[in-house]
């Protein structure tokens, strides 16, 4: 995603994605706990408290910096090309959102990223991170300035200090889309990133993102790494806090 050529593809990934059915939403069709949904607009009882049950994303919550980055991705002349990144990485908790039955406890994130000593974005990142208690599921979105949008998902125990989330082109549930350039120049076909939570206190990422690039034989690995360490911690989200949102 990230990359010295701005018109490389997404954050990273190698990946397996789930690729629907098609049939999304009756009244027939197995919830992601594996039960069958008999009342697909009854809401379930929320806890307000999200940094008490975000499950494995638990960790990750505050506000993170990382001066390790390391961005390997193609450049001209059928090379790569490497970068090295300094990252802030906000992850705070969101009030308890739910599709009918299906409930999500989640941190909104802002990735703001630059080179060593340049005040220049290098590159900057938005999204989710969700997880659903019922299935043991953690889902991540993901949306960039460049053009370029996913969503990935991935299993996880409650306790897991390691996992990952995959999306692929062309499913129509954990999928990725990129604006026409992209699509020709630097097609993203797969997504893959994997977390670990550090018994020290930080945490680190490895991004995988699977390209075709014309003049490229076969696929082309970009890849994003960086261990992150906490500077302050979350805010609790508004239903937790008793506050209504501020103009």
């Amino acid at each position: 995603m990230r990359g010295s050529d701005r018109s490389t593809g997404t954050a990273a990934g190698s990946a397996v994605g789930t690729v629907s059915d098609g049939v999304e939403g009756t009244a027939d069709r197995p919830d992601q706990a594996g039960s069958a949904v008999t009342d697909i607009y009854a809401e379930p009882d929320a806890d307000p408290d999200t940094l008490a049950n975000l499950g494995p994303l638990g960790p990750m919550a505050g506000t993170w910096v990382g001066t390790r980055g390391a961005d390997v991705h193609p450049a001209a002349g059928d090379v790569d090309g490497h970068d090295a990144f300094h990252e802030r990485y906000e992850l705070q908790p969101i009030d308890p959102q739910t599709n009918g039955p299906q409930l999500f406890y989640g941190l909104r994130y802002h990735a703001h990223i630059v080179k060593p000593g340049e005040v220049e974005t290098f590159h900057d990142q938005v999204g989710y991170w969700l997880w659903e208690p019922a299935s043991a599921t953690v889902a991540f979105t993901l949306a960039i300035p460049r053009g370029q949008v996913l969503l990935a998902h991935g299993a996880a125990a409650p306790d897991a200090t390691g996992f990952e989330v995959t999306a692929t082109l062309g499913s129509d549930t954990y999928g990725i889309l990129s604006n026409p350039f992209l699509g020709a120049n630097f097609r993203t076909v797969s997504f893959r990133m994997g977390v670990s939570i550090g018994a020290d206190g930080t945490w680190s990422y490895e991004e995988d993102t699977m390209l075709v690039v014309p003049g490229r034989a076969g696929l082309v690995r970009h890849r994003d790494t960086n261990t992150l360490t906490r500077v302050d911690a979350p805010i609790p989200n508004p239903l937790a806090r008793g506050e209504a949102p501020t103009r």
